[in-house]
């Protein structure tokens, strides 16, 4: 097994990224196009938030059951901005992390995705699910 990988490997460099002048019926469409889970919140090329399918389930009636839903989803999403529902304390780490450091420190957090920053610049995203695909990419 290949012990210092860098993350670079594995990160999804094709991002796709939402701003705070964005509203979270778009977050909402962006989560179901691309199916993905999390979503950068950028200013120009700087990662600025984080946020993710769960913070909106946080926020709206996903679970209710009928012919309304959307309407009440919409309603309840544009109660709400993306700066106030995204995580602001992001953590990032280098494109030469290796994939070892990567895997200790998202099973020590609550967290899903890790951005990928060189010199302030958001280059990609490493999710549980990329690192879960390279382990099974080894067997």
């Amino acid at each position: 097994m290949k012990k210092r990988v860098p993350v670079s490997e594995i990160m999804t460099k094709d991002l796709v990224t939402l701003t705070v002048n964005d509203d979270l019926v778009t977050a909402e469409e962006v989560f179901k196009k691309h199916n993905i889970r999390h979503i950068p919140i950028v200013d120009g090329n700087t990662i600025i938030g984080m946020l993710s399918y769960t913070d909106l389930l946080r926020i709206s009636f996903a679970d209710a059951v009928d012919e309304h839903e959307q309407t009440v989803d919409t309603m309840v999403y544009n109660m709400f901005t993306i700066s106030q529902v995204m995580a602001r304390d992001v953590i990032s780490v280098p494109s030469n992390t290796t994939i070892k450091e990567v895997a200790q420190f998202l099973a020590q957090k609550e967290f899903h995705a890790l951005p990928i920053v060189d010199d302030g610049k958001l280059l990609g995203l490493v999710t549980t699910t990329d690192l879960i695909n390279y382990l099974l990419g080894l067997y």
